[in-house]
């Protein structure tokens, strides 16, 4: 417990700038608060004292604004700055070192009791407001953007951004999906995407006629022959 949170003080001194003391930490971090809460409420949860350690999240939630299911499993260096309105659900499995910005949820789709939310894998970094939804997987080293609602695998050392979510740069490399990730529709980038190519045609057609003007004028005409 203590290595833990010597670990989580150090997290957050490497990843929030405004952090100035440990006292500080301590006293005005509801990120920091929350983990301590969920360390109690999962322990009660796996050893079967599931009410109590609802009751423990409940509390969480009303002290620091963050609702973390006891149920889901989370790693060490777990970062949430700022924390407010972030929800975490049941089955969730969140890797090591991963960091977390507020309005974040991670949610479900299904009412089945098994599996249906998120699996983040590790150094992971997720943007203010992001909706991660499903039983779906976040690949390693990826970036998720801000306000950007996933509901599609993504792979690791991506950037995803939009909605629905869709991967714009992957391993190095800028990538590009008109389609959206894994094939969900986006009218918005059709949109775009029909758009630049009307563009492109007219510039090519307008370039056919430049050319087409610039021969006949420099044709000689029929009088200048006689």
């Amino acid at each position: 417990m203590f290595r833990k949170i010597r670990n989580d003080i150090k997290v957050i001194f490497e990843r929030d700038p405004a952090a100035q003391s440990v006292w500080e930490i301590f006293l005005c971090y509801p990120g920091f608060h929350a983990m301590r809460f969920h360390h109690v409420g999962h322990w009660l949860w796996t050893h079967n004292f599931r009410l109590p350690a609802r009751f423990v999240s409940h509390i969480s939630r009303c002290l620091t604004g963050i609702e973390i299911h006891p149920g889901a499993t989370i790693g060490e260096g777990f970062f949430i700055d700022h924390g407010m309105g972030v929800v975490i659900g049941e089955t969730a499995e969140i890797g090591r070192n991963v960091t977390m910005y507020h309005g974040v949820t991670l949610g479900g789709t299904s009412w089945n009791k098994g599996k249906r939310h998120p699996t983040i894998e590790d150094n992971v970094i997720i943007g203010a407001g992001a909706a991660i939804l499903g039983a779906i997987r976040i690949g390693q080293d990826s970036k998720i953007g801000s306000g950007s609602v996933v509901n599609r695998e993504v792979p690791s050392n991506s950037t995803v951004v939009g909605i629905p979510g869709r991967v714009v740069y992957r391993e190095g490399s800028v990538y590009s999906d008109p389609t959206g990730v894994g094939g969900t529709p986006d009218p918005e980038g059709k949109a775009i995407k029909c758009l630049t190519d009307q563009v492109m045609a007219l510039e090519k057609q307008l370039e056919e006629l430049k050319n087409r003007m610039e021969k006949e004028d420099e044709s000689p005409s029929v009088e200048s022959v006689r």
